[in-house]
């Protein structure tokens, strides 16, 4: 996914799928300097920071 794409979902008012290493997660930031979102894991409510570029909108 690209960085525009990930902003697009955070602005989103509905719910758009994304995974992460086929993970379903919720981003909860995004740093676009770096190129790297927080998320966390909608299963585990794990939270990581993640490239940008490994999310996946399923």
């Amino acid at each position: 996914m690209d960085t525009k794409k990930a902003v697009e979902i955070v602005e989103s008012l509905g719910v758009i799928e994304v995974k992460y290493n086929e993970r379903p997660v919720w981003i909860q930031n995004i740093n676009e300097k770096s190129n790297t979102a927080k998320v966390k894991a909608i299963n585990t409510n794990e939270e990581f920071n993640v490239d940008i570029k490994n999310l996946v909108e399923s």
